[in-house]
């Protein structure tokens, strides 16, 4: 079951869903679009999380409030993750995933590095 979640700006025509194990993270890179842009916590296992862009908007259209909101979901989604102050997140257009059939279940690689983007986020606020 692929979890979809309302971002800001939304009515924007932004949108977010994530896979919720590898098997589904698999299926996400499968059948990912074009227009889908891809978050993954660098160098740990996470989620896959997904923005759907909007017609003619670009990964440099990419609001500020929906970057955080992916970055944060990646982050939450992480068992390593999920316990460090500052984790890596990284980025890139799903056309720029590279799968071989060598690679584990969920595992991705790059068809071209240079196009893939970092975040960090920043630690939790202590309640």
């Amino acid at each position: 079951m692929v979890f979809f979640f309302t971002p800001r700006h939304a009515d924007e025509g932004f949108s977010i869903f994530m896979g919720r194990d590898k098997f589904e993270n698999e299926e996400l890179i499968r059948y990912g679009l074009p227009e889908d842009l891809w978050f993954h916590v660098d160098a740990l296992s996470s989620a896959h999380v997904y923005v759907r862009l909007p017609e003619g908007k670009t990964i440099d259209d990419l609001p500020e409030g929906v970057l955080e909101d992916c970055c944060q979901l990646v982050k939450a989604n992480s068992i390593q993750g999920n316990k460090k102050d500052n984790v890596d997140v990284v980025y890139t257009m799903w056309a720029n995933l590279k799968k071989r059939p060598t690679m584990e279940v969920g595992e991705v690689g790059f068809h071209r590095p240079n196009e893939v983007r970092r975040g960090v986020v920043a630690p939790r606020g202590k309640a």
